[in-house]
């Protein structure tokens, strides 16, 4: 009966399968050390390409000068920026699903959380690379530190939003990059003590700093994990709360709101644990973990992507009320002619964000749907090509029609090289993913290790019959005393 203790049996099994601790270390820690499969390699290789060719993109714009993008007098953001926000939103499910799932003791985090802390450093780092580049002049960028200097009266402005995202996306990176590197140890020395070759013992080694297990190093283990957890909570609401201050501190019409913070902060989540969708249903497939990461995993996080969506969708529709509401006709004609209106030449992009964000994600009602993988995972691109649009818009319809109509835009696309750029970071993202899930387990095993007698298969089915036992006796006592 002291079974009954650890969990519901409404919920269903977060590891499948008759699994024991030996059989979690050998199903997780062996992708590691066999050679990868041919899919692997493929998608590396693809990776690569990519990269290369975001490299030789970055090449011209810094060569040739941001000349190279199609930016003009009214559009000085372009793709870049949007790229820019659209990247710091796919970072906010890591932290998300490791500190404020953590601390709310969520345990259907365990089987998707290293991904998802994976993904979030490599989205950050992705991120950064847009605003860098983007200063045209990248050899001056010691001028936005925040020291006094010698050079004459020139300060940063503390007062400029652009400054409060070096701050607080530095910031949120370390912390990041601390939880993850953290929650690795103890995994790390695990690969260590199996290794057979030198460099792999010498490199886990290396890299598990000295991790013994004692009762010791986990008990400081989730002492730290608990503080960055802490540290980590308010940074997943400021990040992008910051982020949006880029534009709601100015008074641009169709910037200057005050609902932007909430809204890119549910929209970040949103296309946040869309990507890790896309990420878990391949990596299962790929690694043959899908005991580990179940359709239970799948159908919450689907719950999850429904719900930000609504709110998102919540945010657009309370968007075009205020414009109308407030009578400012600045702000009205910056929805009504230049998104809403059909003929606008970018009204189209509006449409394809409201479609992809707010319509789309409403199949997920129905539980079939939730767990199917092909849905799924065609729902989570159609997801983040939303939210790219949604910072299009944001960014693109809002200032390519200024108060000089001499200046227009009739349209903006952008060149090969900006396009180049944004498809570089694709490759920058998947080359670390898949070195990543290379040399590193991709889920946590302490982690499966601890939910496995309250939460596996096998453990769940004998709870089911230590429930069921008392109750055959109860019925077979009564039946006598008849």
């Amino acid at each position: 009966m002291a079974l009954l203790k650890y969990e519901s049996q409404v919920r269903a099994p977060l590891v499948d399968g008759n699994k024991d601790y030996h059989q979690v270390t050998e199903d997780i820690i062996r992708p590691i050390e066999t050679n990868p499969s041919k899919l692997w390699w493929v998608g590396f290789i693809i990776s690569i390409g990519l990269l290369c060719f975001g490299v030789v993109s970055v090449y011209r714009e810094v060569a040739y000068g941001i000349g190279q993008w199609n930016l003009n007098k009214t559009i000085g953001w372009g793709w870049d920026i949007t790229n820019f926000v659209w990247w710091i939103g796919i970072g906010h499910a890591g932290t998300l699903i490791s500190a404020i799932l953590l601390l709310f003791r969520q345990g259907w985090r365990t089987g998707v959380n290293r991904a998802a802390e994976a993904m979030t450093i490599f989205a950050v780092i992705c991120a950064a690379q847009f605003p860098l580049w983007h200063m045209g002049r990248v050899w001056m960028f010691f001028f936005v530190f925040p020291y006094p200097n010698t050079r004459g009266p020139l300060w940063p402005n503390f007062n400029s939003a652009l400054l409060w995202d070096v701050f607080a996306v530095s910031t949120y990176f370390t912390v990041s990059l601390l939880f993850w590197y953290s929650g690795l140890l103890p995994d790390l020395a695990s690969v260590r003590d199996r290794a057979k070759l030198k460099w792999r013992k010498f490199f886990y080694g290396l890299t598990s700093f000295g991790w013994s297990g004692s009762a010791k190093h986990w008990q400081r283990h989730e002492a730290l994990a608990l503080v960055l957890a802490g540290l980590a909570t308010p940074l997943v609401l400021s990040v992008h709360t910051i982020v949006s201050f880029d534009f709601a501190t100015s008074v641009i019409p169709g910037w200057h709101t005050t609902i932007f913070p909430p809204y890119f902060v549910a929209g970040a989540i949103f296309s946040g644990f869309a990507m890790v969708q896309s990420l878990l249903v391949i990596t299962r497939k790929v690694l043959h973990l899908e005991e580990y990461i179940t359709l239970e995993h799948i159908d919450v996080m689907n719950k999850i992507i429904v719900l930000t969506g609504s709110i998102v969708g919540c945010a657009y529709l309370t968007e075009l009320f205020v414009a109308w509401y407030s009578q400012n006709k600045f702000e009205l004609w910056a929805f009504m002619q230049n998104r809403v209106n059909l003929h606008s030449p970018l009204g189209w992009s509006y449409y394809m964000m409201m479609g992809c964000n707010v319509l789309s994600p409403q199949i997920f009602w129905f539980r079939k749907l939730r767990r199917n993988l092909t849905v799924t995972l065609f729902m989570s691109v159609i997801v983040n090509i939303g939210m790219w649009f949604e910072r299009f818009v944001i960014i693109v319809t809002s200032i390519y029609r200024d108060y000089l109509p001499s200046s227009w835009s009739t349209y903006y696309s952008p060149s090969v090289w900006e396009l180049g750029f944004y498809l570089g970071t694709f490759g920058l993202f998947f080359t670390c993913y898949f070195l990543f899930s290379k040399f590193f387990p991709v889920i946590a095993v302490f982690e499966i290790k601890h939910i496995l007698k309250k939460s596996g298969d096998n453990y769940k089915e004998k709870m089911t019959i230590a429930e069921q036992e008392p109750a055959e006796e109860f019925a077979h006592e009564m039946l006598h005393a008849h």
